[in-house]
């Protein structure tokens, strides 16, 4: 009998070991955001969060119609963030900042942050991810004015 346990437990452990398991790792830049979909934000910060895993700036702006929109721009993970000095205190509400990146896949008001600048020209690293060797060129959102611009 206690053969038969353990030929049981051998054959489970096997079977574990050779079973394709799923597993969720942490998504990558080009499952979330499109380097097709460059985008720069102009806009007021509403909200800042410093959150695993990853941190967040809402920012407000004003699309070509007038209508205000609250975009969640993402950041790298706090500790991070932490590590390179950047804390809440560094992002006040309220503050004018201006945002290069990439749009959400889903279409969502979301993107991740490339470049961050305040409105006096200081720049801020907030750590997203960034798809390597390019430079965010596109859509830009700014005032009440929202326009596709080509850059070449």
């Amino acid at each position: 009998m206690k053969a038969l346990w353990k030929l049981l437990a051998l054959s489970g452990l096997v079977a574990l070991a050779l079973n394709p398991m799923t597993a969720h790792a942490h998504h990558a830049f080009a499952n979330s955001f499109d380097v097709n979909q460059p985008i720069e934000l102009h806009g007021k910060v509403v909200k800042v969060e410093l959150i695993n895993p990853h941190s967040w700036i809402h920012i407000e702006v004003v699309d070509e119609n007038g209508m205000r929109q609250v975009w969640r721009i993402e950041g790298g993970s706090p500790n991070a963030l932490y590590r390179n000095g950047i804390t809440k205190d560094s992002v006040p509400v309220g503050s004018e900042i201006m945002i290069t990146g990439y749009k959400a896949r889903d279409g969502s008001l979301r993107a991740v942050g490339r470049d961050i600048t305040f409105a006096d020209g200081k720049p801020l690293f907030f750590g997203g991810t960034k798809a390597e060797g390019t430079k965010p060129e596109g859509t830009v959102v700014e005032g009440a004015k929202a326009e596709a611009t080509q850059h070449k």
